[in-house]
């Protein structure tokens, strides 16, 4: 039913059921600054709900899909590869003069969401999409909205749907 959930629809807190969940945190590091916020959120958060991470940085958010599916390619390749439970993409594109904003915040989310569905993939979506610095320093530090946090909760709560389905190892 739409708009409501058991205690079974959701980890427990932000646990997830089962073995801990091993997330790659894609980080875009175009502006350093916001980027190592959002890491700060994620890490937290990921810490919290006891899922361990690798850090992959790329140079901008049009980047963040390619490197996620060289990751599920890699994977696929390499059956005893070390599997990753979900992905978090992290980063920041902030309005210029231009219309490169409007490319790089549609092409950078429609890729991720080609992969979560055409692979199942369990993905967190941080990818700030601000007018200015101001609000996207807003939205990353963590003391403030902690962008990066909610975008690692996003991604545990896919994992745990995933699994909840058959999709993920519980074990």
């Amino acid at each position: 039913m739409s708009g409501s959930h058991t205690s079974d629809d959701a980890a427990q807190g932000d646990r997830v059921p089962g073995r801990p969940p091993h997330i790659l945190v894609v980080e875009a590091r175009f502006y350093e600054d916001i980027a190592d916020e959002l890491v700060r959120g994620a890490t937290a958060a990921l810490q919290a709900a006891g899922a361990s991470l690798e850090r992959m940085a790329v140079p901008g958010a049009f980047e963040i899909p390619a490197a996620i599916r060289f990751a599920v390619a890699a994977m696929e390749r390499d059956p005893d590869r070390h599997r990753f439970d979900g992905y978090l993409a992290l980063g920041c594109v902030i309005r210029g003069e231009t219309t490169h904003y409007d490319y790089v915040c549609g092409e950078s989310a429609r890729g991720l969401q080609d992969l979560a569905v055409r692979h199942g993939l369990a993905i967190g979506y941080g990818i700030l999409t601000c007018e200015t610095r101001q609000q996207a320093l807003v939205r990353a530090r963590v003391a403030d909205k902690d962008k990066g946090g909610d975008a690692a909760r996003a991604c545990l709560a896919m994992v745990a749907l995933k699994r909840r389905f058959g999709l993920g190892a519980p074990a």
